[in-house]
C-alpha cells in the first residue's frame, strides 16, 4: 500500500511540475501590531483572479511569469496593502498588515473588494471564527467560550443546554476531532460539560470543517475543529483579563528577543469552591467543593529567515469532592487534560514549506472514594504520543500540494480499579490497558483548472493496530471467562486500514457566484461510549479491537453560493447525506460494571441526510448572521428497538440560530442571539403495573417522544469608557443576560409516583429544566 501512495506522489509531481518557465513571489504575511501570522490572508495579482492563500503559519507562495505586477495583500479587519513589484527573479517579501482598529480615524469595517474567497476556494462547510467576533456574542455567566459560538452555525447542535459539547450533521461527539495546537483534546468540558476547556484569551482563531474534510485530516466521522493559540506579542509587554461572575483570568505576553522571539501565558481559575467555603465549614460537609482552572502557554523563536520553532502546552483540571462530617463517605473527583505540542518550520525555498511536529496529550479521570475503611479509586483514561509531518509545495499559481504523514502511540484505560481496606490492599484482576499504533498518509492538490474549474483531490490511507502487552479471554454463555489468549509486548492483536479517498469540485460561473460538491470517506479507529451523549468525564475511550470495527463513513455534499454587495453579504445553501457503518452502543439492559466494556457493546449503522442555509453579514456597523438547518438522523441496530430504524439522540428536525452584532459608537455595542430547534428526542414508560408488590415499567420503542421545542434569547452589552487621551491600561465592561425571558426549556423529563387513598398508583411526568434567566456583568482589562 505504502508503494502505490509513493506512485501516486510521483506522478503528481511529475504533472505539476511539467509547466512553463515562471518566478516565485513568497513570504510571510504577519499583524503589524504583534508580529503574529495572519493564517488564511488573500494574496492577489490585481485586476485578475489569479490569487493564494496563506497556510496555518502565515507562509504564502506564488508562482507568475516575468512581468510587471501589482499585488493586493488583505485580510478581513485588517488594513489592504498593494505592493507593486517586477517578477524577474524568485522574490521574498514578508509583509505586515495593520489592524484597523489602530487607525486614528473612525472606520467602518469592510471587506477587502474581490476577495470572494468562500466562492472561489474549494472549502465547503468550512467555518472560521475569530475570537474577537466570539468575545462580542452573549456568554453563559460571562464565559466566553468558542465552542458554544461554533454551536449557532447551521449543521452544529448543542449536546445539551448550556453544554460545551456538540453533534455535527448526526455525528455522535467523539466523531469530532478537536485540536488545540494540533494536539487532540479528549475531553472539552469544565463543570460537567457546561463550560470548555479553552480560555478566549489564549486562543488566536478556531476553524471548524464539517463538510468535505480535506486528506490532512483524518481519524474522525464528522468534523474537525482546529484551534489555535496566539503566538504572543514579539514587539511590546501586553497583559489581559478578566473579572466574572465565577472566575477570573489573566494573560501576559511580549518578546523574549524583539522581533525574533515571544512569549504567552493565560491562566483561568473558578472561585465556586471560595466563595461557598464560608457557608460550607459552618455544616457537616466541610471541605466540600469545586474548582476548575486552565493554564495555557507557548513560546516561539525565529531562528532565521527560514526556520521557526513553537513550543506550546495546555493543562486543564477540574476538582469535585464530598465530605460528610463523620467522615463515613468521603469522595474526590478529579479530571483533565494535559497536552504539549513542540513545532519546526522550515522554508526549503520559495516553493517549498514543512511543519514537523511532536505532540503529547493525555485524558484522565479518577474516583477516590473512602467509606467505613474501605478506600477505592477507579481511574481511565487515554495517552498520545504523536509525530507528523506536513509539507506544502506551490509548483505554480493553479496547483498548491500539500502531503504528509503522522503516527500516534495509543495508550488507552477503559477502567482500573484498585483498593484498600483497613490494612488489606484490593487489587482485582480489571487492569485491562490497551495499546495501539495509528498511522496515516496522505496527498491532495488543491488545483485551479480554469477561472471557472477548480478541485481539490486528495487520498489518504490509514490504519490501526492493537498490539500487546494484552490477554484475550474467551467467554461461555453466562459472560464466565473458560479460556483466554496472551500476546507479547508489540505482538498484534488485530489491525485494520483502508483508502479514504476526497474529491471537492467548484465550478464558478462568475466571481460572486459558484457550485461546489464533493465526496468524502473517512475511517475512525478511537470510540467514546456514552450513555449520556454530553461530555461527561466517566465516558469511556475504547480503541477499535478484534471485537470492535473502526467506524467508516460516506458523505455527499453539494452547496450553492453567492456573495453579495461588494462581500458585505455571504449567502449559501447546502445538502449533504452520510451513511455510517460499525456505530457503537451499548447492548439493551446494560447495567455499568468494571469489567472491559467491549464485552457489552453491539454494532450497527447510522444515516444522516439534511439542508443548511446560511446568510451571513460580515462587513460595516451591524454583522452577525442567520442559519437555519433542516434535518434527519438514524440509527439501526439488529440487538435494538426489534431491528427497526429509529432516530438517534442527535436528531434534530429544525433548528434556528440568528446572531447579531452592532457597534453603536465607541463606547457601546450591542449583540444578541435567538436560537430554536426541535425538541430532543427521548425513551419514556407507557404502562405501569404492580407485579408481587414491585412497580413494573415497560418502556416506549427507542427516542419514540419528542420533549418541548428548545428556544432562548441572549442579550449583552459592552461598554468601553471613552478614552480622553492614549493610556497604557484600559477597561471595559460586558453585561450579558442568558435566556432573558427566562424560558423553561427541557433538561429531562421524569415520572413522579403518588398513591392515592384507595392504593391506586397515578403517574405524571414533570419536566427538569436547568437555566432560568442568568444576568452577568464580566470586568475586562488589557495594558
Amino acid at each position: 500500500m505504502i508503494k502505490r501512495i509513493g506512485l501516486l506522489y510521483l506522478l503528481l509531481l511529475f504533472f505539476v511540475t511539467a509547466t512553463a518557465q515562471q518566478y516565485t513571489l513568497s513570504g510571510f504575511v504577519k499583524d503589524s501590531s504583534n508580529g503574529e501570522a495572519l493564517p488564511g490572508a488573500t494574496i492577489q495579482v490585481v485586476n485578475t483572479s489569479t490569487g493564494v492563500q496563506s497556510n496555518t503559519y502565515g507562509f504564502y507562495s506564488i508562482s507568475l511569469p516575468r512581468g510587471e505586477y501589482s499585488i493586493l495583500y488583505s485580510f478581513l479587519g485588517y488594513t489592504p496593502r498593494i505592493i507593486n513589484i517586477s517578477l524577474k527573479n524568485n522574490i521574498s517579501i514578508n509583509l505586515e498588515l495593520v489592524p484597523q482598529s489602530y487607525q486614528a480615524r473612525e472606520v467602518v469595517v469592510t471587506a477587502p473588494d474581490k476577495k470572494d474567497a468562500n466562492v472561489r476556494s474549494t472549502d465547503l462547510g468550512k467555518v472560521s471564527l475569530s475570537i474577537a467576533q466570539v468575545k462580542k456574542l452573549p456568554s453563559m455567566m460571562g464565559e466566553v467560550d468558542i465552542l458554544k459560538s461554533l454551536q449557532l452555525m447551521p449543521g452544529v447542535q448543542a449536546a445539551g443546554e448550556g453544554n460545551a459539547g456538540f453533534y455535527v450533521r448526526g455525528g455522535a461527539p467523539d466523531q469530532n476531532l478537536i485540536l488545540l495546537d494540533e494536539a487532540p483534546v479528549y475531553n472539552t468540558g469544565h463543570l460537567f460539560g457546561f463550560f470548555s476547556v479553552f480560555n478566549a484569551d489564549a486562543i488566536r482563531n478556531a476553524t471548524m470543517i464539517k463538510g468535505g474534510m480535506p486528506a490532512n485530516y483524518g481519524g474522525r466521522l464528522s468534523s474537525v475543529v482546529d484551534i489555535n493559540m496566539k503566538e504572543g506579542n514579539n514587539k511590546r509587554l501586553q497583559g489581559e483579563g478578566g473579572i466574572g461572575f465565577i472566575a477570573s483570568r489573566l494573560s501576559i505576553q511580549g518578546p523574549i528577543q524583539k522581533n525574533k522571539s515571544s512569549f504567552i501565558i493565560s491562566a483561568r481559575r473558578t472561585y465556586i469552591d471560595l466563595i461557598t467555603k464560608p457557608f460550607i465549614n459552618n455544616t457537616s460537609y466541610k471541605g466540600s467543593g469545586y474548582f476548575f482552572y486552565d493554564l495555557n502557554a507557548k513560546v516561539n523563536f525565529k531562528l532565521s529567515e527560514k526556520d521557526h520553532i513553537y513550543l506550546s502546552g495546555y493543562t486543564g483540571k477540574d476538582v469535585f469532592s464530598f465530605h460528610n462530617g463523620d467522615r463515613s463517605f468521603d469522595i474526590k473527583i478529579p479530571w483533565g487534560n494535559t497536552t504539549a505540542t513542540l513545532r519546526w518550520n522550515h522554508v526549503f525555498n520559495s516553493k517549498l514549506f514543512i511543519n514537523t511536529s511532536l505532540i503529547y496529550n493525555k485524558y484522565k479521570f479518577q474516583v477516590s472514594a473512602l467509606q467505613n475503611y474501605f478506600d477505592v479509586r477507579l481511574s481511565s483514561g487515554i495517552t498520545d504520543g504523536n509525530i507528523k509531518t506536513d509539507i506544502d509545495y506551490y509548483p505554480n499559481s493553479r496547483h498548491h500540494i500539500k502531503f504528509g504523514a503522522n503516527y500516534i502511540y495509543h495508550t488507552f484505560t477503559p477502567s482500573t480499579i484498585s483498593g484498600q481496606q483497613d490494612t488489606v490492599q484490593l487489587t482485582p484482576d480489571n487492569a485491562v490497558r490497551k495499546y495501539a499504533h495509528e498511522s496515516g498518509i496522505y496527498v491532495m492538490d488543491d488545483w485551479e483548472i480554469s477561472s471557472r474549474f477548480k478541485l481539490n483531490l486528495g487520498l489518504r490511507h490509514s490504519g490501526f493496530m492493537q498490539i500487546g502487552p494484552y490477554t484475550r479471554y474467551f467467554l461461555d454463555a453466562r459472560g464466565n471467562k473458560k479460556d483466554s489468549v496472551v500476546y507479547g509486548r508489540g505482538q498484534a492483536v488485530g489491525s485494520y486500514s483502508g483508502l479514504e479517498p476526497r474529491v471537492i469540485l467548484r465550478y464558478a460561473w462568475n466571481p460572486s457566484q459558484s457550485v461546489k460538491a464533493a465526496v468524502t470517506r473517512h475511517y475512525q479507529f478511537i470510540h467514546l461510549v456514552s450513555n449520556a451523549g454530553t461530555t461527561l468525564p466517566t465516558d469511556v475511550w475504547v480503541p477499535s479491537t478484534y471485537l470492535v470495527k473502526p467506524q467508516i463513513s460516506w458523505q455527499y455534499t453539494a452547496g450553492y453560493f453567492r456573495n453579495f454587495k461588494d462581500n458585505e453579504y455571504e449567502a449559501s445553501v447546502s445538502v449533504y447525506y452520510k451513511t455510517m457503518q460499525n456505530q457503537i452502543e451499548y447492548k439493551e439492559g446494560y447495567t455499568p460494571s468494571l469489567n472491559d466494556p467491549e464485552q457489552d457493546f453491539i454494532f450497527g449503522k447510522g444515516q444522516a441526510y439534511g439542508l443548511e442555509w446560511l446568510l451571513m453579514k460580515q462587513a460595516g456597523k451591524l454583522t452577525g448572521w442567520i442559519g437555519y438547518t433542516l434535518g434527519w438522523t438514524w440509527r439501526e441496530f439488529p440487538g435494538l428497538n426489534n431491528g427497526r430504524r429509529y432516530p438517534a439522540k442527535y436528531d434534530r428536525r429544525h433548528d434556528l440560530s440568528v446572531v447579531a452584532s452592532y457597534e453603536h459608537n465607541k463606547k457601546w455595542t450591542f449583540s444578541g442571539t435567538f436560537i430554536f430547534g426541535t425538541g430532543n428526542v427521548t425513551t419514556l414508560p407507557e404502562t405501569f403495573y404492580f407485579m408481587e408488590g414491585t412497580l413494573i415499567q415497560e418502556y416506549s420503542r427507542i427516542n419514540a417522544y419528542r420533549m418541548s421545542p428548545y428556544h432562548r434569547l441572549d442579550l449583552a452589552a459592552v461598554y468601553k469608557p471613552a478614552r480622553q487621551k492614549p493610556r497604557r491600561f484600559s477597561g471595559s465592561w460586558t453585561f450579558s443576560i442568558y435566556n432573558i425571558y427566562n424560558r423553561k426549556n427541557p433538561y429531562f423529563i421524569y415520572f413522579d409516583q403518588k398513591v392515592n387513598e384507595r392504593g391506586d398508583v397515578q403517574m405524571s411526568a414533570k419536566q427538569v429544566s436547568l437555566f432560568p434567566i442568568l444576568p452577568s456583568v464580566t470586568y475586562n482589562f488589557s495594558f
